[in-house]
């Protein structure tokens, strides 16, 4: 039995989760987001919690235990708190801005890339930050890295968009002539 699938998804106030066949609901102040659950999982939804469970001890009901878990406790989190993801965009001349649902970033091409942002995620662009936010944290985290995409840092002067936690490993580049 997972650890993770043993512990208990707390509901805090506000949160209202419902569940019709497969398909569970979690509405709350910032939003409502929907997800399938696996046959092979059941949910025990309480006032105050929900318990996952497995219906049989197979390995593919064992994974996807924990799984459910966290998949449900992203939910409730993203429908109380929401999920954000920040990039730093690093690069003499490269820089970014908002246009309407249109991110239009300027990082060296020959051409501005504009990025249409996806339904439900929201962005902000301070300065050299590009700051991705939304309820729904799969989202939120393929956006960051379709973003991250159009410009990977690399390794010799770090110029690109990086995540804000992210470290890049330099590399010394041309010794010279010696």
């Amino acid at each position: 039995m997972s650890r993770i699938g043993k512990k208990p998804v707390q509901i805090p106030k506000g949160v209202e989760v419902s569940m019709e066949g497969d398909l569970l609901t979690v509405r709350g102040p910032k939003g409502e987001l929907r997800r399938r659950i696996h046959p092979d999982v059941s949910l025990d939804i309480d006032n105050e919690k929900i318990v996952v469970s497995v219906s049989d001890t197979s390995k593919k009901a064992r994974s996807l235990h924990g799984l459910t878990r966290i998949l449900v406790d992203n939910m409730v989190t993203g429908v109380t708190k929401g999920f954000e993801r920040v990039l730093e965009i690093v690069g003499v001349g490269y820089r970014a801005e908002l246009q309407g649902r249109t991110a239009v970033f300027n990082l060296g091409y020959s051409h501005p890339i504009n990025f249409d942002l996806p339904e439900g995620i929201d962005a902000r662009i301070e300065k050299t930050k590009v700051i991705v936010s939304g309820i729904d944290k799969e989202l939120v985290g393929m956006t960051a890295a379709k973003i991250r995409n159009f410009r990977k840092p690399e390794p010799y002067k770090g110029k690109g968009i990086k995540y804000e936690e992210e470290r890049i490993r330099r590399k010394a580049g041309k010794a010279g002539a010696a």
